[in-house]
């Protein structure tokens, strides 16, 4: 066999660090870690945002259920307020007992507003890729993705409400489902699911279109960077009282039913024997606190998601 021309040996030299290059090169390429899907970069700031957000105030929900389901006094004189009761929880159940029910709420906030959060930019990205969608279209929106996070996690949400009450003495998240499901089956997981729906959809519906409107009456171009954070939170605020005094009707029937699913069968029935016991204004019980958490929570948890989801190079 012929040996290599000198000229031959040399081109075959200079080949071979370009050749071992470009095998590190793709070794390198597939050791990278693949870059995370723009949906589950949404989940995962949702769900962090969501974590904040009920860490602070689940001591506001737990006054909220409990006064939703103090008895009526037999005059009527006699009604406690939201001070009063929080100091008669601290009294006897301690500081700590205003964050009873806190697992169930981490259970469900987490991956709910994560799926609320992915849902929602999903459906942007679907059908308002290179428009911003109207107040009506907002709307649409919210419903959409709450309803898609509310009826996966109503379990959690039945199990969270019993706990704040006080009446359950469930000792785990997963102990409650079993029990719940073993005694009451998959209709008492389920119980108040229409009522859930009728104050979380429109809830979610009512604050973004306020929310996103606000939103676009604010010079934001001509603000500090620094205080768009503050404005957007102001503007969650506004759109969280409203959205709040909208659907506390309903939140006051889906309590009553998920406490007593054996009692109520059927929304219209709680309709009826709340207006009986407590007149007009019992649809309104726990109004202030609930309005307090649900708007603040809001405010918070759209901040924080939208600050995370700018750091990633992601339009909210």
């Amino acid at each position: 066999m012929a040996e290599p021309l000198p000229e031959e040996r040399i081109g075959v030299a200079e080949q071979l660090p370009a050749a071992w290059g470009g095998v590190a090169e793709l070794r390198a390429e597939r050791s990278q870690p693949l870059p995370m899907h723009p949906v589950l970069k949404a989940f995962v700031c949702g769900s962090i945002s969501g974590t904040c957000s009920t860490l602070l105030f689940q001591p506001l929900d737990l006054i909220k259920t409990r006064l939703q389901t103090l008895q009526p006094s037999i005059n009527g004189s006699h009604r406690v307020g939201m001070v009063a009761l929080l100091f008669r929880v601290v009294r006897t159940e301690s500081l700590l007992g205003l964050w009873k029910g806190a697992s169930p709420s981490f259970a469900r906030c987490i991956p709910g507003v994560g799926i609320y959060f992915s849902t929602l930019y999903m459906m942007k990205q679907k059908f308002f890729m290179d428009c911003s969608p109207t107040a009506l279209e907002s709307v649409f929106l919210g419903v959409s993705s709450r309803t898609v996070a509310g009826v996966c996690l109503l379990p959690i949400t039945v199990v969270k409400t019993r706990y704040e009450s006080g009446k359950y003495g469930y000792r785990s998240v997963y102990g409650a489902l079993r029990n719940i499901y073993r005694t009451e089956g998959a209709h008492g997981l389920y119980s108040g699911l229409t009522a859930t729906l009728l104050r979380d959809a429109p809830f979610s519906g009512i604050y973004l279109m306020f929310y996103t409107q606000t939103k676009k009456i604010t010079p934001q171009d001509q603000l500090d960077p620094a205080l768009i954070p503050l404005v957007n939170f102001s503007c969650g605020i506004f759109a969280g009282i409203l959205a709040s005094l909208a659907t506390q009707p309903a939140d006051v029937i889906k309590t009553h039913m998920q406490l007593s699913p054996e009692k109520y069968r059927w929304t219209g029935q709680v309709i009826a024997l709340i207006y009986k016991d407590y007149g007009l204004v019992g649809f309104f019980h726990g109004g202030v606190p609930r309005a307090l958490r649900r708007t603040l929570m809001a405010a918070m948890a759209w901040t924080i998601y939208e600050q995370m989801m700018e750091k990633m190079g992601l339009k909210s």
